[in-house]
């Protein structure tokens, strides 16, 4: 990608896990809210659940996610408790027993429960909901921590889907992160989780981190790809240190300007496409033969709070602290500090505390712009009568897109948009032009690049 056009378009733009993005979340969407939203789901849809689980060991200096160090189980066993409040909570507010067709466990670490409240959880749900026997189940794992009798549990619970933090295997790089984590370690718990039977595996990967290069990327790539996973995700590190004070202790002179990133992204998905795998859509990779890439192929691939998905259920309830979920009608937030939360759910309330209904608008501009994140490309006519409307109001967009495409982001054809190769790590970019929430809040998001 040529320096001018990085130095133009590194702009703050969202990563479109949602539409609207999370910074225009409203307190007037509240527990109420949900609880109606909850009754008024389709008994006969299947539904995906998430289960955010806001604590870790130590404190890794790159983290954007909400959690927090504990030392003592005490407060992990306390927080088990309020989730099977909460799930017991939103079953009482549903239609029926409804049928799951994803489970995903993010954090946070949430291999920091033990296996015995693993299992506890799982059978939790499955007495509030019933779980398909092909769903997904899905795990985020830190291999300095998980233990064979983890692996049992999760794998004895229907996991079927775990993801391994990686980011980076260059030392250097991982004493400033504060993450150091052989690949040894990893490789050993890659082994554990075969043998136990948990036939997807996903690796985490990052560039953009302290002291990177592009050779210390490509090394990581190599050790990565010798583990044989399924799926690969290569996201690039957000540096926010006001809105995650943590990352103010990492070295910034130590960070790879737009450019050095650029060149680390692209080496590592030179590296990955070599051999073999499939680029999907952003930031991730799939082997050819794995569900995300033939859904990409076939124009069925989505994308949540948790990425890219071959997931096509509607509503995605969230449980736990900070959690988000996604219904037909809108998007809610539970409070974001576990203190908040759990005084919500032992009072047996929704610790619901903010959200938003989605308008007509909403919900054209949020496939449109998924359609982009997802395929690289758009009709504006077919989506707009999918939705009982024209295209003929998105002249202002139009006029956005011809001077975007003017640098090679995208190319349209009428009132198809279609992202060129060389466009791709910009996508986000041609997103943001269909976005009528952005001003407001682009000091929350992080580079485009």
């Amino acid at each position: 990608m040529k320096p001018e056009l990085i130095a133009r378009y590194d702009q703050r733009v969202p990563r479109y896990t949602s539409y609207p993005t999370a910074p225009h979340f409203k307190p007037d969407v509240t527990a109420e809210t949900y609880a109606s939203w909850l009754a008024e789901l389709a008994p006969v849809r299947p539904v995906s659940l998430y289960l955010h689980v806001p604590f870790c060991a130590e404190l890794c200096l790159y983290c954007g996610c909400n959690t927090a160090v504990t030392r003592s189980y005490k407060a992990v066993a306390a927080y088990v408790e309020c989730l099977e409040r909460e799930i017991d909570l939103v079953a009482r507010h549903l239609p029926g027993r409804m049928a799951v067709s994803h489970i995903h466990w993010g954090g946070g670490t949430p291999t920091i429960l033990s296996p015995d409240d693993l299992q506890r959880i799982s059978r939790h749900l499955g007495n509030a909901f019933r779980i398909l026997p092909e769903a997904e189940i899905a795990v985020e794992i830190d291999p300095r921590t998980i233990t064979p009798e983890h692996v049992t549990a999760l794998a004895a619970s229907g996991l079927n889907r775990a993801s391994l933090g990686v980011q980076d295997f260059d030392p250097k790089v991982q004493e400033t992160i504060r993450r150091v984590q052989s690949f040894e370690q990893t490789a050993q718990v890659a082994s554990w989780l075969r043998q136990a039977g948990v036939s997807g595996l996903n690796l985490d990967l990052m560039y953009g981190l302290p002291y990177q290069s592009v050779e210390s990327v490509k090394r990581s790539v190599d050790l990565a790809l010798k583990l044989d996973p399924d799926r690969i995700a290569l996201f690039g590190y957000a540096h926010v240190p006001w809105m995650k004070r943590h990352q103010a202790l990492l070295p910034e002179a130590s960070l790879p300007d737009s450019v050095a990133r650029v060149e680390q992204r692209e080496a590592a998905t030179e590296a990955f496409i070599r051999a073999g795998y499939v680029q999907i859509g952003l930031d991730h990779f799939a082997q050819p033969e794995d569900p995300m890439a033939v859904r990409q192929k076939d124009g069925r691939l989505h994308r949540n709070f948790q990425g890219y998905t071959t997931d096509e259920a509607t509503a995605l309830i969230g449980f736990g602290t900070s959690a988000i979920g996604s219904l037909p009608q809108g998007y809610i937030q539970n409070a974001p500090t576990t203190v908040a939360y759990r005084e919500a759910v032992q009072k047996g309330q929704f610790p619901v505390v903010r959200g938003v209904a989605l308008s007509d608008d909403d919900r054209l501009r949020r496939t449109i712009i998924e359609r982009l994140m997802c395929d690289f490309s758009v009709d504006l006519n077919e989506v707009a009568s999918d939705f009982q409307s024209t295209a003929d109001g998105f002249r202002p967009e139009i006029d956005a897109i011809d001077e975007l495409a003017r640098d090679g982001l995208v190319n349209r054809k009428g009132l198809v948009l279609t992202i060129p190769d060389e466009g791709r790590a910009l996508v986000r970019n041609v997103c943001a032009v269909f976005d009528r929430y952005l001003e407001s809040g682009a000091q929350r998001h992080s580079h485009a690049l």
